[in-house]
Parts: C-alpha cells; sequence; structure tokens
C-alpha cells in the first residue's frame, strides 16, 4: 500500500536534518524582454530558476495557457529557462510565467511581457516643397513609418550631419517627431529630412522635405502647437518630461508653473529653452495640474495638463512558510500598498482558491480551519492593480505523527522545595494533540486538590511534602500511537532567612554593614546577590564603596549622598529564592539651591531669590552668596542684607557692587554637616551706570621732545569706571599760577597726554592733575602734582677723563660732572662708549651709569688691545657733546696652561701639595702666584677652616696681571681620620725641602660664593708647597 505524498513529507520532515525537503522557491523570475526583430541572434530567453526538494520540474505558461514544449520545436527549456528560436511577432508577443511543481505543491511566477521592437522605413513618395512667410510659424511633419519600440528623433538641415540646433526658436518634438519653427528667418530656408532612430534596433530610416519664402509676415501672439495631454499619469520613481512649444512673433517665451500654486519640485530640470520640463523620480507629492505659459510682446496662451500619480503594487507583508497540526487552524495575512488600491486573490499549488468551508478569504487574509493532510501545498497571494500584478509564496506543511519524546524528554530530575510549587512539563511533538495520564513509580496517578494535570499536558503539584518525592511517568496517546518519558522529583528543605538587613540612618564618610544571613538545605548551592534601587550591584566595578563577604554580609565603606536608597539581599538555591529588603538613609551636605533669578538691580545692589535644593536629611541652616565678573579671579564671596541668610530665607540683596559691572551670582547652602555644591550660575546682568569715584593714580610725567609737557597715569579699571563713555579730564598750569589748562582724553584706556607749545620753556615745573567722566557726568580730581616741562639735552661734555687698565679684560674709567644750567635740565647719567682700535668709531660699544656715578668699570675686552674711550652726559632728552678721548692698552692675557702634575701627601695632621710651575707665553702675563680653591665634597666653602672627617676638594691656578689662569683638574682629599679639638685645619706654606716653615706673604681669598659653585681661594706665591694641617696637633716647624 503507498504513502500519501503528504504523510511521506511528514515523516521525512522529521527524519531529515541535513537535506529538509521544502516545495519549489524561486530563486530567479523571468523579466519582460523587448526583442529587436533585426537580432542577428535569433532567439529569444525568459530565465527561470527554482530551488526545492526533491528538484522541481520547470514548465511555462503563455497568456494563462500552459506551452506544450513538444508540439512547437521553436520552443525548449533548458535548465528551467524558456528559450524561443526563431521568434514570431505575431504569434509569441505576450504574457509568460513560469510554473515550478515538485510533490509538495505547484507555484507560478510573476508576467513577464515579451514584445517585438521594430522600425519599417518611410514611404518612398516624394513629399511637396513647403511655402512660407518670413516671420511666419512653421511646422514640418515627421509621420514615422510602422515601428514598435521607443523611437528618437532628429532633424537635419540641407547635409549630414548638419543637425538642426535646438533653441528658442526651434523644437523637435520626441512624441510626435515633428519640427516646429516658431518663427522662420531667412536663414532657415533649405532641405530638411526626418531621421527616426528605434532605440532598441538602432534602425534608422529618413525622409527629406523642401521648404522656401513666398513673403513676409507680421507679429502674432503665441500659439501653442506641442502640448501634453490633459491627463498624464505618471508611475512612482519614473522620469516624466512634459513638452511645450508654441509658434509666434516674436519669438515666444515657455515658462512653467503649477496651477495649485505649489512651487514646481526643486528636482525638476528644464531643456531647450524650456521647450521640455523633466521631473526624475516622480512621487506622490509631485502630481497635481501643471501649465506651460507661451509669452510675447502681442500676448500669451497656456496649455494645462494632470500629473497623475499611479504605482504598481508594491508588498509591506508577505506570506512566510506554515507548519500546522492536524485539526489546528492557519492563518495568513499579506499587504501591499499600490495606487490605485490593488485587490487580492489566492492561489493553491497556482490555481484559484476559493472561499468554501473550512477555507475564508477575506482580502489580503487567508484563513482554514480544522487543517486537513488535503490542505497541504504551496499557497500564493496575489496582489494586482491595472498598473501591475505580483506574488508572494509559501508552504503549508501538515503534520501528522504519534507522539514522539526523542527530543522533549520529561526533565531527568527537578528540585522543589518544602510547601513549594512545582510543574513538571510533558510536551512531545504530536499531530493531532495527544491526551495525556500520569505514573508515580507504577502507580496511576489520581488528582486530587494538590496533583492536576495542566491543558498542555503538564502535572502540577502544590503544598509540596516530602512524600512527593518520587519517580513521574507522563504517557502520551494520539490516532498515531503512545509514547512515555519518566523523570524524578526530589523534595528538599526550604531557606530562611535568620538576620535580615535593617534601615539605618548615616553621615556621608560613615562605613557600614548590612547583615544577611540564612539557613538552607546544604545539599545545595547557595547564591547571594545584592540590589540597589534595583540594579544588581558590581563589586568589581564598585569595589571602591561595596565589598561582600563569604556569609552574604554587605559592607559599604566611606558612604556617599548617592548611596542612600533600598538595598535588598537575594539568596538563592536551585528549589527556591527569597530576597529582604533595607532603606539607607544618607545625611549629607546639601544639594545646589536652585532657580538662582536676579529680581532687580541698581547701580550697586541686586536682588536674588532661589528655590532650596535637596537638604539631605539635615535642615540647611544657612545660605551664602557669591558673584563672577569678568574681573574677578573666580567667584568671591558678596556681602548681603541680611548678612547672614539663615535656612528660611530664600532671597537677599547683594550690596557692595560696582557700578555698569556685568555680574552673574549663585547660592551655597551649608548645614550641620557641611557645606554644600554651589548652585548654577544665574543670568548674567549688568549693573546701573553711576558717576565715576575712582581717579587715577600715580599721575607724573616729565621727559618728552622740546616743547612738550608730558603728563602720565595709571588707567581706571573698567570694573571702576562706574558706565560707558569714560575718560580722562587732564588739567595743567604753571606752577605758582592760578588758571588752569584743561583737555579731555576719551579714550578709556589712555595713559598719557602730550601738551606741545613753542613758548613752553624747558624744565618748567607744572602743578597737573588728572580727572575722570562717564555717562553719567564728572568725577573727581586727583591730588596736584608737580611734573617739569620736557628738559634740553646736555650741552658740555665731562672733563679730566682718566682711564687705566685693570686686568686683560676690564678697564676703569673716570671723570668730572660738567657744570650745567640747571634751568635748562639735569644730568640723568653719563654714557660711556669705547671701541678697539682697529674698530670704526660709529660701531662703538656703550654702557650706561645713573645718577652722580663719576667712574665705570668697562668688561669683557679682549687682552692687550688698544681701546679708546669717550664720556657723554645725557637725560630725558638725548646725550650731549662727548669728551675728549682717551686710550688705553689692557693687559696681556693670563697663562692658558694649568698647573699641572699635582701630587699631594697626607698624615694624620696635615696634607702637602706639590705642583709644576706654569710658564707664560710671550704674549701672556707673568705668573704672579697660584690661587688654591678648596671647597667641601658636599658643597659648601670656607676660607682656611677645612670640614673635619668629610672628603674636600683642591683646585690650583695661576694668577698674574691679566687676571686668573686656567683652573688644573680637580683634587679630591678624603676625610682625615685623626680629630683636634676643635676639628679644624689651616693652610701653611713649606720650603721645596721636606722641612715646613710658614710664609707671610701667603694670603687667603675672604669670599666664598654659593653652595656648589663656591671656592675658598687659598694664595700662594711661586715656587712653594702648600701645606693643610690640622690645628688639634702642632706643626713640626711652626
Amino acid at each position: 500500500m503507498g504513502i500519501p505524498s503528504s504523510i511521506y513529507y511528514v515523516f521525512l520532515l522529521f527524519t531529515t536534518d541535513d537535506n529538509t525537503l521544502h516545495g519549489p522557491v524561486f530563486l530567479q523570475e523571468p523579466n519582460s524582454v523587448i526583442f529587436p526583430l533585426d537580432s542577428e541572434e535569433k532567439k529569444v530567453k525568459l530565465n527561470c530558476e527554482v530551488k526545492g526538494n526533491p528538484k522541481p520540474t520547470i514548465g511555462w505558461k503563455l497568456n494563462g495557457t500552459g506551452i506544450d514544449i513538444g508540439m512547437d520545436y521553436r520552443y525548449s527549456v533548458v535548465e528551467g529557462n524558456l528559450l524561443i528560436n526563431n521568434p514570431n511577432k505575431t504569434q509569441d508577443p505576450g504574457t509568460y510565467q513560469c510554473v515550478a511543481t515538485n510533490p509538495f505543491g505547484t507555484i507560478v511566477s510573476k508576467e513577464a511581457k515579451l514584445q517585438f521592437a521594430y522600425l519599417e522605413n518611410f514611404k518612398t513618395r516624394t513629399r511637396s516643397t513647403v511655402s512660407v512667410r518670413q516671420g511666419q510659424g512653421m511646422v514640418l511633419l515627421c509621420g514615422p513609418p510602422p515601428h514598435s519600440g521607443e523611437l528618437i528623433y532628429a532633424w537635419i538641415f540641407n547635409e549630414y550631419p548638419s543637425f538642426v540646433h535646438q533653441d528658442n526658436r526651434r523644437f523637435v518634438s520626441q512624441e510626435t517627431g515633428n519640427l516646429y519653427i516658431a518663427k522662420v528667418e531667412a536663414s532657415d530656408a533649405g532641405n530638411y529630412t526626418c531621421v527616426v532612430t528605434n532605440a532598441v534596433t538602432n534602425s534608422r530610416p529618413s525622409f527629406s522635405i523642401y521648404f522656401m519664402f513666398t513673403g513676409v509676415m507680421g507679429e502674432y501672439e503665441p500659439k501653442i502647437e506641442v502640448q501634453f495631454p490633459e491627463t498624464v499619469p505618471s508611475a512612482k520613481g519614473t522620469t516624466v518630461k512634459l513638452e511645450c512649444f508654441a509658434l509666434g512673433n516674436p519669438v515666444p517665451t515657455i515658462s512653467w508653473r503649477r496651477a495649485d500654486g505649489k512651487q514646481i519640485p526643486r528636482k525638476a530640470r528644464r531643456h531647450r529653452s524650456s521647450g521640455v520640463l523633466e521631473i526624475p523620480n516622480f512621487q506622490q507629492e509631485d502630481a497635481g495640474l501643471y501649465e506651460c505659459v507661451a509669452e510675447n510682446v502681442r500676448g500669451k496662451n497656456v496649455a494645462r495638463g494632470q500629473l497623475t500619480f499611479y504605482a504598481q503594487p508594491n508588498w509591506i507583508q508577505k506570506i512566510s512558510d506554515a507548519h500546522a497540526a492536524i485539526e489546528e487552524t492557519v492563518a495568513w495575512e499579506c499587504r501591499a500598498n499600490g495606487r490605485p488600491k490593488p485587490s487580492y486573490s489566492w492561489l493553491k499549488d497556482g490555481e484559484p482558491l476559493l472561499p468554501q468551508g473550512r477555507i475564508r478569504i477575506e482580502q489580503g487574509s487567508l484563513t482554514i480551519t480544522n487543517v486537513s493532510l488535503s490542505d497541504a501545498g504551496m499557497y500564493q497571494c496575489v496582489a494586482e492593480n491595472r498598473h501591475g500584478i505580483i506574488f508572494a509564496s509559501a508552504e503549508l506543511s501538515v503534520i501528522a505523527v504519534g507522539p514522539d519524546f526523542s527530543k522533549t524528554f520529561l526533565k531527568k530530575l527537578t528540585l522543589v522545595k518544602v510547601g513549594g510549587e512545582v510543574i513538571i512539563e510533558c510536551k512531545p511533538k504530536a499531530s493531532p494533540r495527544p491526551t495525556y495520564s500520569w505514573k508515580k513509580g507504577r502507580d496511576i496517578l489520581r488528582e486530587n486538590e494538590r496533583i492536576t494535570v495542566l491543558d498542555d499536558g503538564s502535572l502540577r503539584i502544590v503544598n509540596v511534602t516530602k512524600s512527593d518525592a518520587g519517580s513521574y511517568t507522563c504517557v502520551a496517546t494520539n490516532h498515531f500511537g503512545t509514547a512515555s518519558s519518566t523523570g524524578s522529583l526530589l523534595v528538599k528543605d526550604p531557606t530562611r532567612v535568620m538576620v535580615s538587613p535593617f534601615s539605618m540612618d548615616v553621615t556621608v564618610g560613615e562605613s557600614i554593614v548590612l547583615p544577611c544571613q540564612v539557613s538552607h538545605d546544604h545539599s545545595l548551592d547557595l547564591v547571594f546577590t545584592w540590589s540597589f534601587n534595583g540594579h544588581l550591584i558590581d563589586f568589581e566595578k564598585d569595589g571602591d564603596h561595596f565589598e561582600r563577604d563569604s556569609a552574604g554580609d554587605l559592607m559599604i565603606r566611606s558612604i556617599q549622598l548617592k548611596h542612600a536608597g533600598k538595598y535588598v539581599c537575594m539568596v538563592q538555591t536551585s528549589v527556591d529564592k527569597l530576597s529582604a529588603a533595607a532603606d539607607l538613609i544618607v545625611r549629607g551636605p546639601p544639594g545646589p539651591p536652585e532657580a538662582v533669578t536676579i529680581d532687580e538691580i541698581t547701580d550697586t545692589t541686586a536682588q536674588l531669590s532661589w528655590r532650596p535644593g535637596a537638604d539631605n536629611h539635615s535642615p540647611i541652616t544657612m545660605y551664602v552668596v557669591q558673584a563672577r565678573t569678568p574681573f574677578s579671579v573666580g567667584w568671591q564671596a558678596v556681602s548681603t542684607v541680611p548678612e547672614i541668610i539663615d535656612g528660611r530665607t530664600f532671597t537677599a540683596t547683594v550690596v557692595g557692587l560696582n557700578p555698569w559691572v556685568e555680574y552673574e551670582f549663585r547660592v551655597v547652602a551649608a548645614n550641620l554637616i557641611g557645606i554644600g555644591e554651589p548652585s548654577r550660575p544665574s543670568e548674567k546682568r549688568r549693573t546701573e551706570e553711576a558717576l565715576p569715584e575712582v581717579t587715577p593714580a600715580n599721575v607724573s610725567g616729565g621727559g618728552g621732545s622740546k616743547s612738550e609737557l608730558v603728563i602720565t597715569w595709571e588707567t581706571v579699571p573698567e570694573e571702576l569706571q562706574n558706565g560707558g563713555g569714560f575718560g580722562y579730564v587732564v588739567a595743567f598750569r604753571p606752577f605758582g599760577t592760578v588758571s588752569w589748562m584743561q583737555t579731555v582724553v576719551a579714550s578709556p584706556d589712555a595713559s598719557r597726554y602730550v601738551f606741545r607749545n613753542e613758548t613752553l620753556p624747558p624744565f618748567s615745573p607744572y602743578e597737573v592733575k588728572v580727572g575722570v567722566y562717564n555717562n553719567k557726568g564728572e568725577g573727581s580730581f586727583s591730588p596736584v602734582t608737580i611734573v617739569y616741562s620736557a628738559e634740553e639735552e646736555p650741552t658740555r661734555a665731562p672733563t679730566s677723563v682718566f682711564a687705566r687698565s685693570l686686568s686683560a679684560s676690564d678697564i676703569e674709567i673716570s671723570w668730572a660732572s660738567p657744570r650745567e644750567n640747571p634751568t635748562k635740565g639735569r644730568i640723568q647719567g653719563y654714557e660711556v662708549r669705547y671701541w678697539r682700535h682697529d674698530e670704526k668709531e660709529e660701531n662703538a660699544k656703550r654702557t650706561r651709569t645713573v645718577g652722580n656715578q663719576t667712574s665705570a668699570k668697562v668688561t669683557n675686552l679682549r687682552g692687550n688691545a688698544l681701546y679708546h674711550l669717550a664720556v657723554k652726559a645725557y637725560n630725558t632728552a638725548g646725550t650731549g657733546p662727548a669728551s675728549a678721548t682717551v686710550n688705553v692698552t689692557t693687559r696681556k692675557p693670563p697663562p692658558s696652561q694649568p698647573p699641572g702634575n699635582i701630587i699631594w701627601n697626607s698624615s694624620d695632621s696635615k696634607i702637602i701639595l706639590n705642583w709644576d710651575q706654569v710658564k707664560a707665553l710671550d704674549n701672556e702675563s707673568e705668573v704672579k702666584g697660584y690661587k688654591v680653591s678648596v671647597r667641601s665634597a658636599e658643597g659648601y666653602c670656607f676660607a682656611l677652616s677645612l670640614p673635619f672627617d668629610e672628603d674636600y676638594i683642591i683646585e690650583i691656578k695661576p694668577f698674574s696681571d691679566g687676571g686668573d689662569g686656567s683652573s688644573s683638574e680637580q683634587i679630591r682629599i678624603p676625610k682625615i681620620s685623626s680629630k683636634s679639638g676643635d676639628g679644624g685645619v689651616r693652610a701653611g706654606l713649606r720650603a721645596p725641602a721636606a722641612a715646613a716653615c710658614s710664609l707671610p706673604t701667603a694670603s687667603v681669598s675672604p669670599a666664598c660664593l654659593p653652595l656648589f659653585s663656591s671656592l675658598g681661594d687659598i694664595w700662594v706665591l711661586p715656587k712653594y708647597q702648600l701645606a693643610l694641617r690640622n690645628r688639634g696637633k702642632p706643626e713640626d716647624s711652626g
């Protein structure tokens, strides 16, 4: 006996994993084709690709009727694709569909149209010559030959390739092919050829026509010859082209508009001098009544047409494969949009499905109740309007099978607590739905008030006791068989909270422990978790504040305001879950006040108000107001009325403000715990203007050029100017006179005024004061001070100039002050000019003295060089005449060779140094002696006394008339081990022999320089050695 295909399918559905059986599914559907008759290939191919298991067979329909491939040799199906050899434009055009079938059903593809494109030749009859008057409009008709497919029109003037250029006077319609000339000119006479091209076949026939002039025609209003239809259906997403052209004299201008007053879409483009309006990607909002306006000086004409929007159906919701058990209900719904609204129909296995009995169809909805095996198959929802048709496919699989626990066994072990509730699920695969019964051990289980079998077959036991533990078996039965599955139930003691967390009231910064201790069945694993305000605490992320110990308690360290809220301890085992909660109140400094507002502002006060912020469980005791300006360093506390603002007051008047300054304010709250965060700043407001009160400081002056009185002062800071339009009033008068001269300096940044007058005597005293003003009026003046007018430069040169060389690099120069007229000016100092003999005087270097100093030291000079020096007096007006030049030669440079071969010896009481003499070169000064520099290894310096019990460092260098020579390498002397009473060491001179003797000519430099660079210098005459000894022991030879 054979198995029906639907049942065969069901059994394989459940036994095949890697290669599931299913109905046909289209991978590629045929598309419409326009076939050029003149194609060399002579073959049409319509594609169709389908998958399915088993592999589907493919057939084809033409205009709804199946194609019998065997009856026409021209038809063949290759891998599902339909091939038509030697296609015929009479027999083969139409609508084609691919039909795919396997044992699970049949589906049909979308429709594909086959059309043929061709273009025949023009008839060979000769066309008459056209006569026209100059200035008249003209239309040359093309009249294309029989054709199929889109055509492209062009006109040739006289000879190829001279095509007619289209502009505002000439237009070729791509709808009719005609050539329109709005106003004929003399140059238009000649032979015209219409060329027609098929966009598919590329064939290109043509015909010619000739026209000539017969006279002249006057001006006339536009006449629209090319216009679009009254109704233009336009598909969604397509490009719409509207043509409009008029004849007229003068040549009309063409413009476009919408009759409903809306703007032409911005995406629209105008071509051929506005003869074509092109709207790409046409959408619903582009539909409407469009007008073409042709206009010249003689009048205008209007053509109108309605662009209507349509759209082929497009799926919004498709159907998908469904699996249903016998006697169940299947419901599908498909929805599509389109314009006009699509209608729906349904197919089953490629044939129309009609509503009857168990099958209900309502537009895009299909419902099949009490499903049977005969309902299995391929279903298609079809959405259609007059512009197109679309198909959506799905497979209905009807399941008929006995109970099967192979993939849904009962849970082997189910745990439950005493007194709890448990549901043991029983969910075998079965169709139709089975009936259920249960066994405990080998006994049939009877239902009672605690034990019930649920509708889905699951067993429910409430108020569980220890006696409920055991083995349970679910037995499922339907028409196709019986099956069972067994699992065990274990009953455990419940978990109980012994010590619960309790609500607490704490202060910011404290640390607490929230307890959570339980008793539980020790055969079960116990898991503690804590949540804070509904969110689990992440102990790794928040470990700075939260820590949980092994017993379950929660420690919270260094509590912050953000830690206030509800804490829940959750305890879970595999049989139960319970929780205990506590509220934590955290007291802390207040939150920031809110809505700080400037209610009123004057020149020196501001009325503020605010709302209190959170008190954080500690009453607010006081508020402090702070202010900030563009001139302040951050926020500063300000004076208020009342002086102390208590926690119940939410307004205050800020006093002591500067007029005409932009202020912003904030408020800080405090309570017994501390000071809170400041509020957001208020808006910025400027105080009102007031008379200026602050006068310029440090009014002085003097100097300048001849006949000038220079007055200077420190500017008044912007925050103290008290208003806009700020400036200065400068007043001055000769000392001892009564009348003041005044001038206004309008710039607030000015700090200097120069009064010029040729009659102004030099170096004359003036009384000076500087006042201030702004938009509100004048303020007060500064105290009167004495300022001298510009002085004249010195007129006499210094005398008795003398210079001498101090070393190879230094010269000292001195002079006597000249006698100047004190009423002309004063001497502020002297300028020394110096230059080498081989340099030019104009390149001389300068050094200056200040005041009455009449000598100077010139440094950094070249050794053994002749220098020229001169001195000038100077003051604010400039320098006076130079003194007589003096000449001096610097000394030879000091020896460049450092002392070498340094040897030192030590005993417990002294150190002896020896070195080689330094011999000066011919161009160097003779060695007069040596300097021994001594410093501690720690960096501090000394003269004669050396530190005991630590290292010290010695350097040796020669000295001469030219200065100090080069230093030797540093000599580190380790610490002296023996000690004396005062721990000191002294320096003495010894003869070259071993005997030590002290010479009175030895001297010690008194200078000690800073740490790490300071040296204590010991001077030593040539040919002597240096001995350092401990003061605590006597010298051998005194």
